[in-house]
């Protein structure tokens, strides 16, 4: 049985809004949400968010169209879409599904505990100022057995339950409320950040560009947080795009959703550093802003707890949306190719990527001595071979099929419905797909390998 609803035709989204809301959701994710800030902190703040915002144009634009285009012109999952294009080019697309198992494997560990802080704060485990006090009870938790790898099961069940629902009913719907309520919560959590007193440092920060702290480093992780952070090279917009209509503007798709990923990252930047700022903490902390820091700060602000429990539903709405997407790029696969039904897909693939997830897990505990790649346990070989060797490689063989074997042209036609609407930059979009993209990604990719 492959992707089809109840008239046998393919699925399809419901609405515009819907793809929208789901594509955004795909790239609106953890990386939003800890890392852009951690960047902009250790990346002179708004020098790196000007870079970020050239680049986004650059280079997100023109991945993001070209997967889109991709998917909606071939209406099949990230392997039959390269087939469709070319017998040997199928393995781009068997990277892009690996990537995304990989990743959702060890994510939904950190989706765990996402989780598991949440049930903290709700019962007041978490109302504690000193951040090293904190720091030992994140790594009781993640050196865990039974725990983390309760909510890694959690995490997985709520994943799942959302992809069994279909394009429609399980992933739109739930793209519907998820990231509208996201929207309110960072928008709160960002006044209440900015009204904070001796929060306007953290704000000139972000938002005043020091233009001396502009260097080719800074140009480089801005590069690869707009790469990762647009889920490209995992074939999500491929699988996306499949199921849209073509009537549907890609175009404007194209650009909208790199809008709301970044309008997102800064707002999370703008409910993150200046509060970082208020209280006299590190804004470059990494990953243990949200589950060190954060808390940290909480409990030294007027009606924190109230404030804390909204920031990690928040991170948890920022976590599903990307997870359903990763699994859905499995499932797609699986559905297409093997012609297994949506449901045994979803439920075996959920299984299977919860299985793999546990080695992930104790790589922090009990198999913390445990090495696959020298110096990196599970969760770290994982990441590495997902973030640092299949994206990116998925991100250039994507610009040079789109651009070289395909051709921009065939590309174009596809992009503006058979030449109905009209594409103002269509020649400069071809340009890019061609020269830039190639050049920029294998940058990110070079730099990758070498750490």
């Amino acid at each position: 049985m492959a992707n089809l609803n109840n008239s046998g035709e393919r699925e399809q989204w419901g609405s515009k809004i819907g793809f929208i809301l789901a594509a955004a959701g795909s790239a609106v994710g953890l990386g939003n949400l800890w890392k852009f800030p951690y960047m902009a902190g250790k990346n002179g703040g708004g020098a790196f968010v000007l870079v970020y915002f050239i680049i986004l144009f650059l280079v997100g634009f023109t991945l993001m169209l070209a997967e889109i285009v991709l998917g909606r012109y071939t209406q099949l999952n990230a392997i039959g879409a390269y087939r469709k294009i070319g017998k040997k080019w199928a393995f781009v697309g068997a990277l892009g599904v690996l990537a995304g198992f990989l990743i959702l494997s060890f994510y939904s560990v950190v989706g765990g505990w996402v989780i598991a802080y949440l049930v903290k704060t709700l019962t007041g485990a978490l109302n504690v100022t000193d951040a090293e006090v904190l720091g030992n009870m994140f790594g009781k938790l993640i050196s865990g057995t039974t725990e983390p790898i309760f909510y890694h099961a959690l995490f997985m069940i709520a994943t799942f339950l959302i992809v069994l629902g279909g394009i429609g009913g399980g992933i739109e719907k739930s793209s519907k409320i998820l990231m509208p309520g996201l929207f309110v919560m960072i928008i709160v959590l960002a006044i209440r950040s900015m009204t904070l007193p001796g929060a306007v440092e953290g704000i000139k920060y972000l938002l005043v560009p020091d233009f001396s702290k502009i260097n080719i480093d800074v140009v480089l992780d801005a590069l690869g947080q707009v790469f990762f952070s647009l889920s490209l090279g995992m074939g999500c917009m491929i699988t996306y795009g499949s199921y849209l209509s073509k009537d549907s503007n890609i175009p404007e798709s194209a650009v909208t959703i790199p809008l709301i990923d970044t309008g997102v990252a800064l707002l999370a930047g703008l409910a993150v550093l200046p509060a970082v700022f208020a209280f006299g903490f590190e804004p470059s902390a990494g990953p243990g802003l949200i589950f060190i820091t954060f808390p940290a700060v909480f409990a030294q602000m007027p009606f924190g707890t109230l404030f804390e429990i909204m920031f990690f539903i928040l991170v948890l709405f920022a976590a599903l949306s990307s997870s359903i997407s990763l699994l859905e790029v499995c499932v797609a696969y699986v559905v297409d190719e093997w012609k297994m039904n949506r449901k045994v897909a979803t439920v075996s693939l959920a299984f299977v990527i919860f299985l793999l997830g546990i080695p992930a897990s104790l790589s922090f505990g009990p198999w913390a001595h445990i090495t696959l790649l020298p110096g990196k346990g599970f969760f770290d070989t994982f990441d590495f071979i997902a973030s640092n060797i299949l994206l990116p490689l998925g991100g250039l063989l994507l610009c040079i099929v789109v651009g070289w074997i395909w051709g921009t042209d065939n590309a174009i036609k596809e992009a503006t419905n058979e030449g109905q609407l009209e594409f103002k930059f269509a020649s400069f979009w071809a340009f890019l797909v061609k020269y830039v993209g190639p050049v920029a990604i294998g940058i990110v990719f070079i730099r990758s390998l070498l750490g």
